[in-house]
Parts: C-alpha cells; sequence; structure tokens
C-alpha cells in the first residue's frame, strides 16, 4: 500500500541522511531492500526507525560472486541508492555506468555531504559543517553571540535524505516518459541552501541584517522567541503578523504605542538594536510571574501563535498530536509516523526493522532472480 507500491529500491547500507531518505520511500509503499554487509548479518537494529520497512540482504561487495548478485538484483530495481565518497561505488563495481549497463531505466540516487563535484568532493564532514558553509548555520543564536549548534536535523534530514527523497521521485516520474534513468547527486550542502531561498529576499529588500540572531525569525525579535515560565518549562512565542501580534500584546495586557510600533514588519536599525532587546528582557520577566500551563490556559482558543515547549515523551501526548498519530510505536518503540498523508493512497503500518541479512531467499524469489546462478550463495 501507498502511492510508491511496486517501486522497487535497493538501499546500499549507509548512516544518516541516505537511510532517512529510503525510510520515506519505503514509509510510502516502496519495496526498499536494504544491502547491508556480511560482518553484520543476523543483527537486529530494532531501535532504529530510519531502518523500518525494508528487507534486508547480507552481501560483501569486495567479493565478485556478491557484487554479480547484486548487479542481478539492479537489472530488476528501478531506484538504486548509495552513500558513498565520490568514487567509491565505482571501485566495487556498482557505480552509474556499471549499473546503467545492466539497466538503462534505473535511478542512480548519490546521497553525499558536499556533492559529487567540487574541491571538497572528498573531504569528510557532518551536518554542522555543510550548514555552516552555506551560510544557514550563522543565522542562528543569540545577538551578539556565537551560532548555536542544533540537532543534525538541517543537514542530514531535510537537506540531505528529504532532498534524496524529492530527487529520486522526480527522476522516477521523468523516466515514466522518456524510458531513460538518471543520477541524482542530493547534497547535503544544496538542501540545506535552498531552505535560505526566503532569506534571500529579505536580504535583497534591506530586512537580512547577516549577524547572527538579528533577523526576526532568527530570535532577534520579541515576538519570536522562547521565553523561560515559572517552573522552569518554556514557551514558544511567534505572533509575527499584525493581527496576532495585537491579540498578543491584549492578552498580556500591553497596549502602549511602544509595544504597537515594534511589531512586524517593523524593521530597522534602531528597532532591531534597541528595542528588540529591551523588550524581550520585559517579556522574560513577566512568563516567569506564572507557569507554562497558567499561560497555555490564559492563551487558550485565541490566535496568540504562543504553545508550550513539549518533551518528546510530552509531545507524544499532546491532544493535537494523539489527535492526528503523529507518534507511533513500531516494535515497542516510539517514533514518528509517515508523513505526509494521503486520502487515497494512505501507506501501511510501518514495520520495525528486519535482521541483518534475513531475507536475501524471499527478495530474490519476489523479484525473479535464480539464485543457483551464484554458485556461492
Amino acid at each position: 500500500m501507498g502511492p510508491l507500491a511496486g517501486i522497487k529500491v535497493i538501499e546500499i547500507a549507509g548512516l544518516g541522511a541516505a537511510p532517512y531518505g529510503c525510510m520515506m520511500l519505503a514509509d510510502m509503499g516502496a519495496d526498499v531492500v536494504r544491502v547491508d554487509r556480511i560482518s553484520g548479518s543476523g543483527d537486529t537494529p530494532e531501535f532504529s526507525p530510519l531502518l523500518r520497512n525494508r528487507r534486508s540482504v547480507a552481501l560483501d561487495l569486495k567479493k565478485s560472486e556478491d557484487r554479480d548478485l547484486a548487479l542481478a538484483m539492479i537489472e530488476k530495481a528501478d531506484v538504486l541508492i548509495e552513500g558513498f565518497r565520490p568514487g567509491v561505488a565505482e571501485r566495487l563495481g556498482i557505480g552509474p555506468e556499471a549499473c546503467f549497463a545492466r539497466n538503462a531505466r534505473l535511478v542512480y540516487g548519490r546521497m553525499t555531504g558536499w556533492g559529487q563535484t567540487g574541491p571538497l568532493a572528498q573531504s569528510a564532514g557532518h551536518d554542522l559543517n555543510y550548514i555552516g558553509l552555506t551560510g544557514l548555520l550563522h543565522q542562528i543564536g543569540p545577538i551578539g553571540g556565537k551560532p548555536v549548534v542544533p540537532l543534525n536535523v538541517i543537514g542530514d534530514f531535510g537537506g540531505g535524505g528529504l532532498l534524496l527523497a524529492f530527487g529520486v521521485v522526480c527522476a522516477l516520474w521523468e523516466s515514466r516518459t522518456s524510458g531513460r534513468g538518471q543520477i541524482v547527486d542530493a547534497a547535503m550542502l544544496d538542501g540545506a541552501l535552498s531552505f535560505m531561498a526566503m532569506f534571500f529576499g529579505f536580504r535583497a529588500i534591506g530586512q537580512f541584517a547577516d549577524r547572527t540572531g538579528s533577523h526576526m525569525l532568527g530570535g532577534g525579535a520579541h515576538y519570536y522567541n522562547t521565553y523561560e515560565t515559572k517552573d522552569g518549562r518554556h514557551l514558544a512565542v511567534a505572533p509575527i503578523e499584525p493581527q496576532f501580534y495585537g491579540a498578543f500584546l491584549r492578552k498580556m495586557g500591553l497596549n502602549s504605542d511602544r509595544w504597537l510600533q515594534a511589531g512586524f514588519p517593523a524593521y530597522d536599525a534602531r528597532i532591531v538594536e534597541q528595542e528588540w532587546p529591551a523588550l524581550k528582557l520585559e517579556l522574560t520577566s513577566m512568563f516567569k510571574a506564572k507557569t507554562r500551563n497558567e499561560w497555555c490556559e490564559l492563551f487558550a482558543g485565541s490566535d496568540v501563535c504562543v504553545t508550550p515547549v513539549l518533551t518528546l515523551a510530552e509531545a507524544a501526548e499532546h491532544p493535537h498530536n494523539r489527535a492526528r498519530r503523529a507518534f507511533i510505536e513500531v516494535g515497542g518503540v516510539l517514533q514518528n509516523a509517515p508523513a505526509p498523508r494521503f486520502s487515497r493512497t494512505a501507506p501501511d503500518s510501518p514495520r520495525a526493522p528486519a535482521k541483518t541479512g534475513s531475507d536475501m531467499q524471499t527478495v530474490l524469489a519476489d523479484w525473479g532472480i535464480d539464485a543457483s546462478v551464484f554458485t556461492k550463495r
């Protein structure tokens, strides 16, 4: 079940971004087979939702017979995804040229941090490095402070895995008319940079100072920030638009011209440098007068764009998340539900990760591959 039902994907086992992209494809119904290393045969990665919804075969791609079996699978596949540094797949004998010779319609997804070209293509790196080089990391943090390290979701998963899944689906769509496959060069650097599109627009009209924390959406504004409450918890306060900002001020009992004039879309050097920091300090003091739940009760039912900052455990129990079944349990592990939602081709509930190498015979049978020709299997 799912909108990608019938699509066959080979995932060469890797870490982080590529598995996330493959999780997205598998969640949508694609038959994703993970090619794991022989050394991990028998392992059960049951605590990793990134590996759910896949079957697993174990191969040693440095051995000719295992490589031949992989190529036989590639002949049957619609997509192959690998996350090696540029050139490694070629040295293993499963690079694009070798694969296209066996299957001209194959979509060949390549997941890297820096991309397949450029002076850093062969360099090591991680999420923080990629978002640092795009200018994105520089924007995250307090005014006058150093950039703050976010979770590795921006480069790895959003800029990497999600970009990869999107690129693969685009290439699959094009191949329906051309009958030809192609390489999808999905670089975390490119994906992270694409997230800055709106801010290039702000920069062009003089509303983006390019200083850490100075932009209204980067922690500079008092009306787009987090605040600690009396009980040591926090609120996310984000009444950006004038109508929401006005409602927020009324709830807080703040109706002076000073507060009104400091809201969006006001943006000039005096307000940013003088008013915003001072107003943040005042709100900081005000929010510490009540507990998080008391503030949530005050704001309930109004368009003030204030919500609690929840832990994962709290988020799983929030009424809205429960109503949408945003959190699910698979194999006893709390995790994210498949997204997005579909009205007609909803995917099945996720399956727990398979034991490494446990699905060799069923995969070969389902994909119509005669295992007897590979004498050492």
